[in-house]
Order: structure tokens, then sequence, then C-alpha cells
């Protein structure tokens, strides 16, 4: 399966939980750019955005279930993969 370099993102809401979420998605993903709202952060990624649960631990010094990114979630755009180690979106070539 092909995939696209549509643009994805994911928006969190910009708290003390998910800084360090976007810490680890931005160290992760370098191409990917972060962009400062007051209530929220958004990263964009053009193709593709994986959000890892080892570096998410890594920054939060404890354990992390990818689900919890609900918590926080305001919107995405993408196709969603989720395992238990990675949320991935990315879009899906025809």
């Amino acid at each position: 399966m092909s995939h696209s370099t549509q643009p994805v993102f994911i928006a969190l809401q910009a708290n003390n939980d998910t800084m360090p979420i976007v810490e680890a998605i931005l160290a992760d993903n370098p191409h990917a750019v972060a962009h400062e709202y007051p209530a929220m952060v958004k990263i964009d990624a053009p193709g593709r955005l994986v959000v890892k649960r080892e570096s998410v631990e890594e920054r939060l010094g404890r354990e992390f279930d990818l689900r919890e990114l609900q918590i926080n979630l305001i919107s995405l755009s993408g196709s969603l993969d989720e395992t238990e180690d990675e949320f991935i979106l990315q879009w899906n070539a025809a």
C-alpha cells in the first residue's frame, strides 16, 4: 500500500499533561511543525505522523497508554492506525 504526502495533523489541548507528548511527537517526527495557540498545540506533518508510546513514557517518567491521548485530543486529520506502541496518522493512497 502506498502512502500519500498529503498533510496530516494532530491537535491537543495545551496543558502540562500534553507538553511531554508534544515533545515526544516532535522528536520522533523531525519533519513535523508545531503551531502553538492559546489553548491548543497543532502539529502538522507532510504524509505521516507517529506517536510512539516509548518516547512519551521516557518524557513522562511513567507508563503511558496511547488511549490517554484521547483525553486531551481536540482534532486530527488522517487515517488512523493504532497499536499498543504506536498511533500513526497518514493518508493511504488509492
